[in-house]
């Protein structure tokens, strides 16, 4: 009989965080985070399901960025209670580079700088993106100690959950990739 090893994740980049029902954080109840950087320091995310009722054309507008009217209708995400005048791109890898990309996983990246606004707001920018504003932030052990109190459920992270699945479905869909029914969860914490 062979003796089961456990897997040991150091890093929950490129991660998402499931908001566990019992979690009464208003930032956080019912959220996806996606896990952009962590580290011994902390961890920064940003929240994936979470719209604001105000459209991209809004912040081509406060830009004075000239935009195609197509290209302003989606909407911005709550992207988490830090910063929340500080944007953030989330969207699939490309070849092409802005000021400030940054590759986080398997197809994703992260880019903050102006430049990917205008390319968005003309139709020129990456085929799919999710916009934000704020994110999510926990200093060192913070994190960690969220997911031991229960707070948090971690699941690999899949593009398709970001970029091509509804808003609404996300939590869903992220759940569903480790055989899990959100239905089925309980809002009272266990430990065995």
């Amino acid at each position: 009989m062979t003796k089961a090893t456990k897997k040991i994740i150091s890093s929950l980049k490129d991660y998402f965080l499931l908001a566990m029902p019992g979690l009464n954080d208003p930032n956080f109840s019912q959220s996806v985070v996606y896990i952009c950087e962590h580290n011994a320091d902390g961890a920064m995310g940003l929240i994936i399901n979470q719209p604001l009722d105000i459209p991209v054309k809004a912040i081509f507008d406060q830009l004075d960025l000239k935009y195609l009217d197509e290209c302003g209708n989606s909407l911005i995400f709550d992207g988490g209670p830090v910063q929340r005048d500080r944007g953030f791109i989330l969207h699939p890898t490309a070849q092409q580079q802005w000021e400030s990309t940054v590759s986080i996983g398997e197809g994703i990246s992260l880019t903050a700088s102006k430049d990917i606004l205008k390319d968005i707001a003309l139709g020129n920018g990456p085929e799919r993106a999710l916009i934000t504003l704020g994110y999510s932030s926990w200093g060192a052990g913070q994190l960690e100690q969220e997911i031991a109190q229960n707070s948090w459920l971690t699941i690999p992270a899949d593009s398709a959950i970001i970029f091509q699945t509804d808003c609404a479905d996300r939590a869903g869909a992220a759940a569903s990739t480790i055989g899990l029914d959100l239905a089925m969860l309980s809002p009272d914490a266990g430990h065995a």
